[in-house]
C-alpha cells in the first residue's frame, strides 16, 4: 500500500434488506432501501439471485419511469425489454442495458426463461435536472462488448463504465465520458478476486463511491463488508479490497454528485414536488413521453 494516497475506508453498510418489485419478483435493495440511503447520484440498487423461477417468472409489467438512469446488469439468465415505441433488447448473461428514461418511457422487462438461475442488479443513476425532460435513449451491450482485464492476482475486472489503470493500462468501459458528455461520470466495475487475494483500485477524487459483493465478504481498511449490503466508502483516491478465505465478486460502483434536491414518487425522480405532480399528470392523460 502507497501511504502517500489516500485510501477509501468504509463510512456506512446499508444491508440489502429482502423485499419485491414488479409482479412479485423478489430482491435484496441496498441502496434506496429507504429515507436518507440513497448516495448522490445513485438513488437506488437492486441485487436479485435466485435458481426458483417462482421468485421471478412474473416480471415486470409495462411500467413508466422519468427523470433518471437505470442500468441493469445481467449476470446470469435472459430477460426482455419492451416499450412503447417499440424498442425490443435482449438482455443475455454477461450482457448490460443502460436506459436513459429522460422525459418518460413506459417499459416492461420479463423473463425469457422457464428455469434456472437468473442474477443480477439494478441501478437507478439520478439525472440533472437539465436533462430530466431529454428523449429516452438505450445503449444494449452484450457481453462479447465489456472489457474483461484478468489482474495479476488471478482475479479479473469486468468494465461496464468509466475509466481505469489496471495492470499498467487504462482500460474504458464502452460507456465512458469520452463516448458522450455524462454530467455524473459513472465508474461501474465487477471485480473477482480469488481467496486470500488483494486488489487496489482507483476511484476518482470527488466522486462517491460504494461496493456491494455478492459473493464473498471482502476486507476494506481492516473492516469486513457483510455480503448483501452496500458499503459506502469515504473519500480518497484508491481503495484496497481484499478477499477473506473464500472467492470474492463484488460491484464496485461511483459517480459524479449533482448537489440537486431529488424529490422522487415512485418511477419518477425529479427536483420539485410541482414536477412530480406534472409527471403524474402527464402519465394519467398518456402524455408522459410525449415531447416536450
Amino acid at each position: 500500500m502507497n501511504t502517500s494516497v489516500q485510501y477509501r475506508k468504509l463510512a456506512r453498510i446499508i444491508p440489502g434488506v429482502a423485499t419485491s418489485d414488479g409482479a412479485g419478483v423478489k430482491l435484496r435493495r441496498s441502496i434506496g432501501a429507504g429515507n436518507g440511503l440513497r448516495l448522490d447520484p445513485f438513488l437506488m440498487l437492486d441485487e436479485f439471485g435466485t435458481e426458483n423461477p417462482d421468485d421471478y417468472i412474473a416480471g415486470f409489467p409495462p411500467h413508466p419511469h422519468r427523470g433518471f438512469e437505470t442500468v441493469t446488469y445481467m449476470i446470469d439468465g435472459h430477460m426482455r425489454h419492451e416499450d412503447h415505441l417499440g424498442n425490443v433488447g435482449e438482455l443475455k448473461s454477461g450482457g448490460v442495458q443502460w436506459m436513459t428514461a429522460g422525459r418518460g418511457v413506459i417499459h416492461s422487462e420479463m423473463p425469457q426463461q422457464e428455469s434456472g438461475r437468473m442474477r443480477g442488479f439494478q441501478l437507478w443513476v439520478n439525472l440533472p435536472g437539465k436533462e430530466k425532460m431529454k428523449p429516452a435513449s438505450y445503449r444494449d451491450i452484450p457481453a462479447a462488448e465489456l472489457p474483461a482485464v484478468p489482474l495479476a492476482n488471478g482475479g479479473a475486472v469486468k468494465l461496464i463504465a468509466g475509466r481505469i489503470r489496471l495492470e499498467g493500462q487504462e482500460h474504458a468501459g464502452p460507456i465512458n465520458p469520452l463516448a458522450g458528455s455524462m454530467a455524473t461520470d459513472p465508474l461501474y466495475l465487477d471485480l473477482s478476486l480469488p481467496a486470500g487475494a488483494a486488489q487496489v483500485l482507483d476511484v476518482p477524487v470527488g466522486h462517491n463511491a460504494f461496493v456491494y459483493a455478492y459473493e464473498g465478504a471482502p476486507e476494506i481498511a481492516g473492516e469486513q463488508l457483510p455480503q448483501q449490503a452496500a458499503g459506502i466508502l469515504s473519500e480518497g483516491a484508491q481503495v484496497e479490497i481484499k478477499s477473506g478465505a473464500s472467492d470474492l465478486r463484488l460491484v464496485l460502483i461511483a459517480g459524479k454528485p449533482l448537489n440537486e434536491p431529488v424529490v422522487q414518487y415512485g418511477p419518477f425522480v425529479m427536483n420539485t414536488r410541482e414536477e412530480i405532480e406534472q409527471a403524474l399528470a402527464d402519465y394519467r392523460l398518456g402524455q408522459l413521453t410525449d415531447a416536450a
